[in-house]
């Protein structure tokens, strides 16, 4: 089972995203600024006006007890009835506005101020003026309805009165007419004369009610703040519309740059190798650290050290008896061509005899050159002129002049390249470079250009990808680890570079240091493996070059 990753893996990760994608952000966040300040000035200005009116209760008693709804008036009842339609009729005849009353009754609101019995009229409109006048207009006729309706309460009441005064005052006229012929100091004239008092007395009280009704002064309540021209619209609001189109920018930007780092299929950093490929990063060129076509990189220098790095990690992973590696990249390009000299180069430092095999075949003259003129030798012949017989290895093997322990067999000609990295003459001259006990590299094509890798990763013990970021994609280096897989290979890592820039053909130099090939006889055969950093006799070394020749001529007649 794997072992989940680490929070901060998966942070880091998003922010890396976020690094990689911040101008996907800051234009998502542009654009939703700029959408916002479009939206500010292309949406409608709506200007608000507020008139405060003080209720009070129709009877004249002031003290509305609680304010909202206790006591004798209820502000939450009185603010429904400033949006109904008999208030929202009356106020479009004061406003003079050909609008319905019901979109009129649209455009109110109302609010009640926490302890308090005033109503705040609230009315929107598109211009100052409208907003003030459709304000002061509801506020009026809310006062206006009010008033009727409390007029026409009174006047009900003051009509059940009269009727009940004149009911009252004709059976006290029967009452005094009865008691005018009642005997005196009858029970009759007693009883009369109580129900006389009675009578009189509902009579005062009735007539006291009907006195103070017809006496009082109807009102509802007063306008105790007018409504005032608003100076600037309340919506919309700019500075909000533009954050707001700010932030929903930004948001999209992340979504978007999350999305696009999600469906990336580039490599864009190594630790895109390490947890989207699944392979190891054995060591990261950076732009400081990239070694260039026209020279292996120093010692001493950044690039330099980055390989002795990688060297020593490679000579770690290498199991007993391991001799031949294999540098293949994953994308078209030169990037194996530059591992592969620099781990040759870094490996015959230690002393160590190294042979770099450039099997790289080009594609084209420009892409003959960078081996030979890395390691200042000749560019032909090469592995395809001894593949195809045109010359033998010894001719094929040339000694580097400032790395001793260094031999090289470049590319050499492309004519009739093809189909020999499959042939018995190779395996034939891997076998005998084996016997020799020194590190062999080989610079192989990519895994993705030919299946030429995949031979010569079979023949190999090791294997290292070159992988150039934002050129190399994820299911290239998933392919190239399978191809490794099925052939047996192990994969010790990849060496994580920046992308390089192609060459041009008017890149192209003479190498620094030229070996001009010479026929070879005996003498010649044997100053060319001599001074290896392993001091073997100049005998031994010959007679190992007659071997390796008489097996790879052997493999030719096969």
């Amino acid at each position: 089972m794997e072992a989940p990753r680490p929070a901060s893996a998966d942070v880091s990760q998003y922010l890396g995203a976020f690094r990689r994608h911040w101008w996907i952000a800051l234009v998502a966040t542009g654009a939703g600024l700029g959408a916002g300040a479009i939206l500010a000035q292309t949406m409608p200005k709506v200007y608000e006006s507020s008139t405060s009116v003080l209720v009070q209760s129709v009877d004249q008693d002031t003290n509305a007890q609680g304010g909202r709804t206790k006591g004798a008036v209820n502000l939450d009842t009185e603010a429904q009835l400033v949006g109904s339609g008999a208030v929202a009729t009356r106020a479009a005849v004061l406003m003079r506005s050909g609008t319905s009353p019901i979109e009129l009754a649209r455009s109110v609101s109302v609010q009640v101020p926490a302890n308090t019995t005033v109503l705040v009229i609230t009315f929107q409109a598109d211009t100052p003026q409208a907003a003030r006048i459709g304000s002061h207009a509801f506020a009026e006729a809310y006062l206006r309805n009010r008033d009727e309706t409390a007029r026409a309460q009174l006047d009900k009441q003051i009509r059940s009165l009269s009727l009940k005064v004149k009911q009252l005052t004709g059976a006290l006229t029967g009452l005094n007419a009865k008691l005018a012929v009642a005997a005196p100091g009858s029970s009759t004239e007693s009883n009369l004369q109580s129900l006389r008092n009675n009578s009189q007395n509902q009579l005062n009280s009735l007539t006291g009610r009907l006195n103070e009704l017809t006496t009082t002064m109807v009102g509802g309540g007063t306008i105790i703040s007018d409504a005032r021209l608003p100076e600037r619209p309340t919506s919309p609001n700019t500075l909000l519309n533009v954050g707001t189109g700010g932030m929903v920018g930004l948001l999209l930007g992340l979504c978007f740059a999350y999305l696009r780092e999600r469906f990336d299929r580039r490599l864009v950093t190594a630790a895109d190798v390490r947890d989207r490929g699944r392979v190891p990063v054995l060591a990261v060129l950076d732009e400081r650290s990239t070694p260039h076509f026209d020279d292996v990189v120093q010692p001493y220098g950044p690039g330099g050290r980055v390989f002795n790095r990688l060297r020593n990690e490679v000579l770690a992973s290498l199991h007993e008896g391991d001799q031949i590696i294999v540098v293949t990249g994953i994308s078209r390009g030169s990037a194996s061509t530059l591992v592969a000299a620099n781990l040759a180069a870094a490996l015959a430092r230690t002393g160590s005899d190294v042979i770099l095999i450039g099997a790289h075949l080009p594609d084209s003259v420009v892409d003959a050159a960078p081996l030979a003129r890395m390691l200042g030798v000749s560019a032909m012949p090469g592995l395809s002129d001894l593949l195809a017989g045109r010359a033998s290895l010894s001719r094929t093997l040339q000694r580097t002049p400032r790395i001793p322990s260094l031999r090289v067999i470049t590319t050499g000609g492309a004519a009739t390249a093809a189909g020999l990295m499959q042939s018995q003459r190779l395996k034939d001259t891997l076998s005998a470079l084996r016997q020799q006990g020194g590190y062999v590299v080989i610079e192989a094509p990519s895994t993705s250009s030919s299946a030429d890798a995949q031979s010569l990763a079979s023949l190999a013990d090791a294997a290292i990808l070159a992988v150039e970021l934002r050129r190399s994609r994820r299911p290239a280096l998933i392919d190239a680890t399978e191809q490794l897989q099925r052939v047996g290979t192990r994969l010790l890592g990849a060496v994580v570079m920046p992308k390089l820039a192609p060459m041009k053909p008017g890149d192209f130099v003479a190498p620094a240091v030229t070996l001009t090939p010479q026929p070879v006889d005996e003498p010649t055969q044997k100053l060319q493996f001599a001074g290896s950093p392993r001091q073997r006799p100049a005998e031994a070394v010959a007679d190992e070059t007659a071997v390796i020749e008489k097996i790879a001529g052997d493999g030719d007649e096969k």
